[in-house]
């Protein structure tokens, strides 16, 4: 039986507010109202804001979230004790299922790491499987801008990020570290400057984070409807 959750009744599992419903399940409050000023606050917002994005895609939490059933609730447990959130029987989820794409990213960060605990290990493996995902890492990881991204990162995973100089993107910074270090050459021209791709690797990354987004379309979208009915 998979994991999955309950939302409180009357909740609009199915509507754009979903994401932000289950953030404020999981913390008591808004994702934009969030105090992230003390490390532990800052972790607990990330781990609710990927479970938010997780919820927001559908299908199982755990496995959009890139955890096992046992991690999912495991982390629940830990970080989230007061939420009224109903965590199912858990299977253990075979290595053979985790695709290659993902365990090789998950495996880099894990051995990249500069905390110890479970939530870096939880994290290495939830923005692995985040980054399969199409938009910009920090909006599929729930995050309200990038530079909490850049934050979680340099936080838990330092070695790793610190050689970022240059600011590329994080998904394709991964993804040339992983060539690196199996001693392949990603790109074919010397400077990234004088690459066709530059902004492929380099572009703007800024933008509205997915919840804000999805509130902006239901209101935008209601208040179309009150028009219309006038």
């Amino acid at each position: 039986m998979e994991a999955t959750a309950q939302l409180p009744a009357g909740s609009d599992n199915d509507g754009p507010h979903v994401g932000i419903e289950f953030y404020r399940l999981l913390t008591g409050c808004d994702p934009a109202e969030a105090d992230i000023g003390a490390d532990d606050d800052f972790d607990r917002h990330v781990l609710a804001s990927i479970l938010a994005a997780a919820v927001m895609d559908g299908g199982s939490i755990a496995e959009r979230a890139g955890l096992s059933e046992q991690e999912f609730n495991n982390l629940l447990a830990r970080h989230f004790p007061l939420a009224t959130v109903r965590a199912f029987a858990w299977m253990p989820r075979p290595v053979s299922e985790i695709d290659d794409e993902t365990m090789m990213v998950r495996d880099l960060l894990r051995a990249q790491r500069s905390t110890d605990g479970e939530v870096g290990h939880w994290l290495a493996a939830m923005v692995a499987r985040r980054a399969m995902e199409p938009n910009h890492l920090w909006e599929d990881l729930g995050l309200r801008e990038r530079p909490e991204l850049s934050r979680l990162l340099m936080r838990h995973f330092a070695p790793l990020a610190s050689r970022n100089t240059k600011n590329m993107r994080w998904k394709r910074f991964f993804y040339r570290m992983l060539c690196e270090d199996d001693g392949f050459v990603m790109c074919t021209t010397p400077v990234c400057t004088q690459c066709n791709d530059f902004e492929l690797c380099f572009g703007e990354e800024s933008g509205e984070s997915r919840m804000a987004e999805r509130r902006r379309e239901f209101l935008r979208g209601a208040s179309d409807h009150v028009d219309g009915v006038r």
